[in-house]
C-alpha cells in the first residue's frame, strides 16, 4: 500500500464513515457512496473531527500551523544587572520575552496586584455607577484617601485614584461593589489570572497587603500588564501623573502618581508600584518608543534601587538597536 494509499485510508476511517457491507451483497449505490467518500477525505477539504476521534500520525504531519505573532525585536546588547530579585522584560506587541531573572519563584507582590483588580473592576462593567462608600471598606492599613461611610463616588473616579495613589480603602471598596464581598473579588481575581494564564498567582484580597495565602510571579505579573495595557482607559489612568480629587464635602486633595519613573523616563506611560516589607519595593511600568512597547517587572528591590532597576531595563528594552 503507498503513503498515499494509507493516508486516504486512515483518513477515511477516522471520520467514521466506513460502513460495513456484507460479503457478496456490495450494491451500486453503495459503492458510489464510498467512492465519493474517498474523494472527498483523499482529495478534498477534510470534514471536520468528531469529537473524540484521534488523527493519525500522517494527518498531523499535513496539519498547517495557525499563524503567531511576530516575535518581539531583541536588543543586540546584553541587559543591565538589576538588584530585584526577580525581573522579567517583555515586548508588549507580541508577548516575547526579552530579559528573564527568577521570573518564575513565587512571592508576594504587593500593590501591584492592583493591575488584576483593575481588569475585574472595568471588565465588570458599569464604569459610572455610584458607590456608596461603607464603613468596613476603612477596615486597612494605609494608603488610604479618607473615604467616607455613606459618600458616593463613581466606579470610574475610584478607579483612577487606585491607579494613581494606590488607596486601599478605595480597592476595598470597588472590590465589594464589583464582587459583593472581598472573598467573592478574590475568586473573581483569580478566575481571571487562571483565565489570563497566570498559572503561579492566588489572591486573597484586592490591594496587596501580606497574606501568607497571596502571591504572585514576575512573569504572571507581565501577562496582567499586557492585558490591562489592552484597556485605552487604564492606560490613562496609569499615564497620568496628578489628578485632583473632591470628597462629597466640596474638599479637594492634589494626588500625585506614585509610579517615579513617569517623570525620569519621556516615554514610560505607566503602570503600577507595591511596597510591603515582604514583598520589598516593586513596580510594573511600561513604556512606547518609536515602533515598539515594552513591559518591565520588577520584585523584591529595594529603595535606593527600584526606579534604577526599572529605568535601566525600559531604557534597554526601548534604546537598545536591536537585531
Amino acid at each position: 500500500m503507498s503513503n498515499h494509499d494509507h493516508f486516504c485510508l486512515s483518513h477515511f476511517g477516522y471520520f467514521g464513515y466506513a460502513p460495513r457491507m456484507p460479503r457478496g451483497k456490495y450494491c451500486p449505490i453503495s459503492i458510489a457512496i464510498i467512492s465519493l467518500l474517498l474523494i472527498i477525505s483523499c482529495g478534498g477539504s477534510p470534514a471536520p473531527i468528531p469529537k473524540g476521534a484521534k488523527k493519525s500520525a500522517t494527518a498531523k504531519e499535513n496539519k498547517v500551523p495557525a499563524p503567531q505573532p511576530l516575535p518581539g525585536p531583541i536588543p543586540q546588547t546584553p541587559p543591565p544587572s538589576v538588584i530585584a530579585e526577580s525581573a522579567i522584560v517583555v515586548d508588549l506587541g507580541s508577548g516575547r520575552v526579552l530579559y528573564a531573572k527568577n521570573a518564575d519563584i513565587v512571592r508576594p507582590v504587593a500593590s501591584t496586584q492592583k493591575i488584576v483588580t483593575a481588569l475585574c473592576v472595568i471588565e465588570g462593567g458599569e464604569i459610572d455607577k455610584q458607590v456608596t462608600i461603607a464603613a468596613s471598606d476603612s477596615q486597612c492599613e494605609p494608603t488610604k484617601l479618607g473615604i467616607k461611610a455613606g459618600e458616593t463616588y463613581t466606579r470610574r473616579e475610584l478607579l483612577k485614584v487606585l491607579m494613581v495613589k494606590s488607596a486601599n480603602d478605595v480597592a476595598r471598596c470597588l472590590a465589594r461593589d464589583v464582587g459583593g464581598s472581598q472573598e467573592n473579588f478574590a475568586a473573581l481575581m483569580n478566575a481571571r489570572a487562571a483565565q489570563l494564564g497566570m498559572q503561579k498567582s492566588h489572591f486573597v484580597n484586592p490591594h496587596g497587603l501580606p497574606d501568607p495565602q497571596q502571591f504572585s510571579t514576575a512573569r504572571d505579573m507581565a501577562i496582567a500588564a499586557r492585558q490591562a495595557y489592552r484597556s485605552p482607559l487604564l492606560r490613562s489612568y496609569f499615564a497620568t501623573e496628578e489628578m485632583t480629587f473632591q470628597f462629597n464635602s466640596g474638599k479637594t486633595i492634589e494626588l500625585e502618581n506614585t509610579n517615579r519613573i513617569l517623570k525620569t523616563v519621556p516615554y514610560c506611560n505607566g503602570m503600577k508600584t507595591g511596597t510591603t516589607n515582604a514583598a520589598g519595593r516593586c513596580l510594573v511600568c511600561t513604556g512606547e518608543l518609536g515602533n515598539r512597547a515594552a513591559a518591565v517587572v520588577v520584585l523584591k528591590s529595594n529603595t535606593a534601587n527600584v526606579w534604577k532597576d526599572s529605568e535601566k531595563l525600559l531604557r534597554w528594552a526601548l534604546e537598545t538597536p536591536t537585531r
